[in-house]
């Protein structure tokens, strides 16, 4: 069954003439084309049943730009999503009117402003203007104000804390949103704290609300400043969190430990954590338990000093604080393997999940107490 002749035509005049995208409405069964002048259509007459109609499209669009009627190959979904798509493919996959060929477009590595505008232009979706978003040069032009407003007002229909959590991390980039917008989305947390996550993800050092800075701060920053100007991890690291920027980041870390929704966010809260607290890192292992987290970090402390390292320097300069101290070791191993045994056994949410997850909310708790005015 070939297309109708009228259709054929149209087709074949419309990629006759320099196209940069197409996408297919197969609601209405109109088929777009973008180019320099604008926005060009054809309404479909098909012949047959739509469906059938619409993969002969494809296969006339397919012949013309890459030279065979297969198409896009879609069993290659998983490797192009993967951003695996080699670059010189992108502007020929925007012109196939295959939803799934401009997911591999916005997920190719080192995807232009250009290309980007032509793929925002062929497919509009929450999922699409994610994986822009994570492309830098794409996140600072002007197409990355555009699929920022579009992430925020699509925000509230979002059905993911996975999805609300990455959109409110990528629209807080340098320049995309205003100080009012984000304002509101920080509102919003009071509702749904996944929106807070997204905030400890994407600026854990300038959250909206700061606190006042820890007593012992202003005395801590003096004591600490040469070793903080040689770099000294612990030092700089012990002065962010007594500050009111890290009082900040730990007071939204506990308000969010103390009621989370759903796995997904617990699961995030420990990587933004984790990611926080990851020039600390040492120990390679990932701790599955807290009770190992605790004598580990207690261990550490008590040798320190015998061996003279950077954290025994940090605690000669402070001994005041080495509760303190020890809290932000504590926290320096937290990460998501911590609930691993509980969440590998139960898919539990709300006030069940909570409960489960005593075990682990609660020593965290304490040690962000610790380090909190």
């Amino acid at each position: 069954m070939e297309l109708s002749a009228e259709d054929a035509l149209r087709i074949n005049v419309l990629l006759a003439s320099p196209i940069e995208a197409v996408r297919i409405d197969e609601s209405s069964m109109t088929l777009y084309a973008l180019s320099e002048k604008g926005e060009a259509r054809v309404k479909l007459n098909p012949n047959c049943r739509d469906e059938s109609y619409l993969r002969r499209v494809r296969e006339a669009l397919s012949s013309h730009v890459l030279g065979s009627p297969g198409g896009y190959p879609v069993y290659l979904k998983r490797w192009t999503r993967m951003g695996q798509t080699r670059h010189g493919m992108l502007e020929s996959l925007l012109l196939l009117g295959e939803p799934e060929a401009v997911v591999a477009v916005v997920n190719a590595s080192g995807i232009n402003s250009e290309i980007a505008r032509r793929a925002w232009w062929a497919s509009q979706t929450a999922e699409n203007a994610r994986c822009m978003l994570r492309q830098k040069p794409v996140a600072e032009d002007e197409i990355g104000t555009v699929l920022a407003d579009f992430l925020v007002e699509f925000l509230p229909f979002e059905e993911e804390a996975e999805d609300v959590i990455d959109s409110v991390r990528l629209v807080l980039q340098p320049g995309l949103i205003s100080a009012e917008t984000r304002r509101k989305i920080w509102e919003k947390g009071r509702h749904k704290n996944a929106y807070y996550v997204g905030f400890l993800h994407g600026v854990p050092d300038d959250l909206p609300d700061k606190p006042a800075p820890h007593p012992g701060w202003q005395q801590a920053r003096a004591k600490l400043e040469g070793l903080c100007a040689n770099d000294n991890p612990y030092a700089i690291q012990i002065c962010r969190l007594l500050s009111a920027e890290g009082q900040g980041f730990l007071a939204t870390a506990a308000r969010v430990l103390s009621k989370p929704s759903n796995q997904d966010v617990v699961v995030e809260l420990l990587l933004a954590i984790a990611d926080y607290f990851e020039s600390l890192r040492m120990d390679t292992r990932k701790h599955e338990d807290m009770e190992e987290i605790l004598q580990y970090a207690e261990e550490v402390l008590a040798t320190c000093r015998e061996r003279g390292n950077a954290l025994g320097d940090v605690l000669s300069a402070i001994p005041e604080l080495k509760q303190q101290v020890c809290a932000m070791l504590v926290l320096s191993n937290v990460d998501e393997p911590l609930v691993n045994p509980i969440f590998s056994r139960s898919d539990a949410i709300g006030s069940v999940m909570r409960k489960k997850l005593k075990p682990v909310s609660e020593p965290l708790h304490e040690q962000i107490n610790i380090l909190r005015n």
